[in-house]
């Protein structure tokens, strides 16, 4: 445990970075859909990278991209702290994403590979959501009280020099990489024949992306409260992400109830910031389920976690950019009307997937009895 705390603080201080400008939106530009681009951004970078990152990490060893990733991060944090033209801070955007996508594909792949990986999984993700919810509500109180809306960007910029630095005292764990890798016709295959899993980490993971960038010009309140209320999802999430890590709870269950929660959550959200308890929860539940059933796959688990991280940022890219245009266009009740819509046809979809039983192997990779 001890020799994943470095792994944790960073992927804590990347998260609260990549949060920090979510209570300060409106500072930037008073459009919704504006927000969900600056919002989008970086998880448009992730995605670009992180499947590749995940095979990179199987054939070189994950350190060199935890490394790469926390650098990338330093060095985005500190532009975005100096720039306020939209266009500049979604190219800014971009590029932070990009950080974030390589270090998370291989912090993930190290825990997923160790044989404790439920309850390392379990503190990667309350590690994640506690930066989530660190950035929102320091940045946000930090802009009320200084009136400087990058300066919650700033602080967390000077905080990932930390793990950065520490980074580079980390030697890969004895036995890992490299492995041959894997072909192209592999992940062809198993992105085809997980396509309904993939489907629900786009959308479950994208609403909580879609609510958190609609939420600002939606309640119209400030930042410092902005950022209480948003954390409100974060500690949700990290209260279910340690619980379920103990459960394990049955994958195409959980997603079901997950995804019709997550639709009582979104209308919730819309009369009351309740719902962002509900919505985090859920997807606590959910991305637990996710990840042990994957943690079955018999090696090569940087390109899964690739693929799996790939598609949740697709989601976190794809939903709040495509909620924002509707908000815009035809009105904050019709986008959350659709993103209801979205999260049931999870619900309708997820029988169709072969994750039948968490952490066996179902067609992900070529495993103990697997002929398929």
């Amino acid at each position: 445990m001890r020799r994943y705390l470095p792994l944790f603080f960073g992927y804590f201080t990347v998260m609260a970075l990549s949060n920090a400008i979510v209570p300060v939106l409106p500072a930037y530009s008073p459009d919704a859909s504006a927000h969900g681009l600056i919002y989008a951004g970086y998880f448009l970078g992730a995605f670009f990278v992180t499947l590749p990152a995940g095979i990179l990490t199987d054939r070189y060893g994950r350190i060199p991209f935890v490394r790469l990733g926390l650098f990338v991060s330093l060095a985005s944090g500190a532009f975005l702290t100096l720039i306020s033209d939209p266009v500049l801070v979604i190219a800014g955007r971009f590029l932070e994403g990009t950080g974030a996508g390589l270090f998370v594909a291989a912090a993930m792949a190290m825990v997923n590979a160790d044989p404790g990986h439920v309850r390392l999984s379990g503190w990667l993700m309350a590690s994640q959501n506690a930066g989530l919810v660190t950035g929102l509500a320091i940045a946000g109180w930090l802009a009320a009280y200084l009136g400087t809306p990058p300066s919650g960007i700033a602080l967390f910029t000077l905080m990932l020099v930390v793990p950065a630095v520490a980074s580079l005292l980390v030697r890969e764990p004895a036995g890992t990489p490299g492995t041959a890798g894997i072909s192209g016709r592999e992940i062809l295959r198993i992105t085809r024949h997980h396509r309904w899993l993939w489907y629900s980490t786009v959308v479950i993971i994208g609403l909580t992306g879609l609510v958190t960038a609609l939420y600002p010009k939606l309640s119209g309140a400030g930042s410092g409260q902005l950022g209480i209320w948003i954390a409100m999802m974060g500690i949700a999430t990290i209260i279910a992400v340690i619980a379920s890590s103990r459960m394990a709870p049955e994958p195409v269950l959980a997603i079901r109830w997950g995804a019709i929660l997550m639709a009582g959550g979104v209308v919730l959200l819309f009369f009351s910031p309740a719902g962002f308890l509900m919505i985090g929860a859920v997807a606590g539940i959910v991305i637990i389920s996710q990840m042990a059933f994957l943690a079955g796959a018999a090696g090569n688990q940087g390109t899964v976690m690739g693929l799996y991280s790939s598609f949740a940022y697709l989601g976190m890219a794809l939903l709040p950019a495509a909620g924002g245009l509707c908000a815009d266009r035809l009105g904050f009740p019709a986008a959350f009307f659709i993103a209801v819509l979205a999260a049931l046809s999870v619900a309708a979809t997820i029988g169709r997937c072969a994750c039948v039983t968490a952490g066996e192997t179902y067609g992900i990779l070529p495993a103990r009895n697997n002929k398929q």
